[in-house]
């Protein structure tokens, strides 16, 4: 299992679970960042941070460091 900031780009993959705090969950999750749910990362920022990635037909930015707390595996 990868984390979603190791997923290259364009690739398709799955939510699998999301780590880190509280918050941060919640956060995602109310969001629509649920497991079962496709993520594709559309662009990387030109210093590799952040990522644009495409979840529910939008798009969101989020940071690397946030990235490696998603839990992918492909689909």
């Amino acid at each position: 299992m990868n984390s979603l900031a190791e997923t290259p780009l364009g690739r398709a993959v799955t939510v699998h679970a999301v780590e880190g705090s509280r918050a941060f969950r919640r956060r995602l999750l109310e969001m629509g960042l649920v497991p079962g749910t496709a993520v594709r990362i559309v662009t990387v920022a030109p210093l590799g941070d952040p990522l644009r990635i495409e979840v529910r037909g939008g798009q969101w930015s989020i940071r690397r460091a946030e990235a490696a707390q998603i839990q992918v595996q492909p689909r």
